[in-house]
């Protein structure tokens, strides 16, 4: 009786992304976009569960703001999650568009040391702008990145995520021992790898984060020191509805895994405070934390 309940509550949640896909399938790519956008950034403004997840860690973080300002980001948060995710669920599409991201930075020329050099890579980033870009403009440019996935739990969407995801590079890895497994295989043979390291990681250690100390994932520090290969924190920045300019930074230099994080904890803390409309707030970064 719970599995079949299960099944229909997750249906049920399905349904109105599969109305919106299938939906958006007519449409130009930009129309699609626009559509996703508005429907999401509605969502995400109005509706309280989404609302009240963004004002929970707007108040934290930004206590002085004020709630004509919370609502302005939610909104903003909204709508870039309505694009990113529909274009990750037409990355198909989204790659035939590659002219529309530009790329800069050093840790652009660390990334092609490396793969001169038969190295592999870690790119470490978050759920910021436009992530996907950032692997795209990579297997453009002969580099070629994998990645880490959480499965969906819900199984009508997570066959459609996968797949857009697949598009951005292979291989996709789900978290867990043997998509660890995997990506140290990759790694060894000289293949980069994505890593959105930003969300909340019960088994990690505590790390500050915009003001918090939370528990953070410190795998992407500990694989670049274990295989002597750069750890470059890279961000997509929307600067407009379709445009994404990619920073490449300055490789976090090798120490401890635990300084190394707080280092991309306290970089990825910058782009926030100044873009945070373009961060995923809905993600319970602070569960532990009172």
């Amino acid at each position: 009786m719970a599995v079949a309940t299960s099944k229909i509550r997750y249906f049920c949640q399905y349904m109105p992304v599969a109305i919106l896909f299938g939906l958006s399938h007519w449409l130009p790519f930009d129309a699609r976009l626009r559509l996703a956008g508005a429907v999401i950034g509605f969502a995400v403004r109005y509706l309280p569960p989404f609302r009240r997840r963004v004002d929970e860690g707007l108040t934290r973080v930004y206590p002085d703001m004020n709630a004509a300002a919370r609502a302005s980001i939610a909104g903003q948060v909204g709508r870039n999650i309505g694009r990113t995710l529909t274009e990750i669920l037409h990355n198909r599409d989204f790659a035939r568009h590659a002219d529309r991201f530009s790329a800069t930075g050093p840790g652009i020329n660390a990334l092609r040391a490396a793969r001169e050099a038969g190295k592999g890579a870690i790119i470490v980033s978050a759920h910021f702008g436009q992530w996907e870009a950032i692997r795209h403009w990579l297997k453009t440019n002969g580099m070629e990145t994998g990645a880490v996935y959480r499965r969906n739990s819900n199984p009508y969407y997570e066959p459609h995520f996968l797949a857009g995801i697949r598009e951005g590079g292979e291989p996709i890895v789900p978290r867990g021992l043997a998509g660890t497994i995997r990506m140290v295989r990759h790694i060894r043979k000289g293949g980069f790898f994505a890593i959105l390291a930003d969300q909340y990681q019960q088994s990690g250690p505590d790390i500050p984060f915009l003001g918090y100390s939370t528990p953070t994932t410190t795998s992407p520090a500990e694989l670049a020191l274990k295989f002597d290969v750069p750890l470059v924190p890279a961000f997509g920045l929307r600067v407009c509805k379709t445009r994404v300019d990619i920073t490449f930074e300055t490789p976090i230099p090798p120490s401890d895994p635990l300084e190394m994080m707080a280092e991309f904890n306290t970089r990825v803390a910058a782009w926030i405070n100044a873009y945070p409309g373009q961060w995923y707030w809905l993600h319970k970064r602070w569960k532990s934390v009172c």
